[in-house]
């Protein structure tokens, strides 16, 4: 029973020896915690940087396997309506002539279909991962191209601004110089006038 109580008293001093020590340390805790948030932010942009870089690979490797297929399928087929061909070829010159034809216009719309099928999918592909990168960079707060437009455009009125303003401040200053020097010289035209009329009288 007295171990019990003793054990209480000790936990207790341990608590609120542990209270003051985070009462000091809180700030720093905060701090700490606001750098593992920018951490996280910026292991979220770097992710989603991967995974779009990974959804593009593949796509672009599914789509060139695709295109592989179809020109070794086209070539087999191709390759195999010649020999065709030229076992007819002794037989029936026209007949052989209109099935090389028929069948080359066959594979050229097969060909044709799946080049447009690989480019719609291409298509689709893209805008997919431009909405994924557009969302990641949204969510992360990144901004857009047409956010860093405005920002030039208004940092170039601020320039022309500016360079009307030091023109102006630049031609002010001038007319002063201008006025000033005018004044000096009047002045200095005087003092001479004066001193030769003195010097005539004298």
């Amino acid at each position: 029973m007295a171990k019990k109580v003793a054990k209480k008293k000790v936990s207790k001093k341990t608590a609120a020896r542990n209270a003051g020590a985070k009462s000091a340390t809180q700030p720093a805790a905060l701090q700490d915690y606001a750098q593992e948030i920018w951490l996280a932010g910026l292991g979220a942009f770097a992710l989603a940087q991967d995974e779009g870089k990974q959804l593009l690979k593949q796509g672009t490797q599914q789509i060139e396997g695709t295109r592989r297929k179809v020109l070794g399928e086209g070539s087999k087929l191709f390759n195999r309506l010649v020999s065709e061909g030229e076992r007819l070829h002794g037989q029936s010159r026209k007949a052989a002539s209109a099935a090389y034809k028929d069948v080359r216009g066959d594979v050229e719309q097969t060909v044709g279909k799946v080049r447009s099928t690989a480019q719609s999918n291409w298509d689709k592909l893209e805008k997919v991962f431009e909405q994924r990168v557009a969302k990641a960079l949204g969510r992360l707060g990144v901004p857009t191209a047409q956010d860093v437009r405005a920002l030039s455009d208004h940092v170039a009125e601020l320039n022309r601004r500016v360079a009307a303003l030091a023109a102006s401040k630049s031609s002010a200053k001038a007319k002063a110089t201008t006025k000033v020097t005018r004044t000096v010289t009047k002045k200095v035209s005087k003092k001479r006038s004066a001193k030769k009329a003195t010097t005539k009288n004298a």
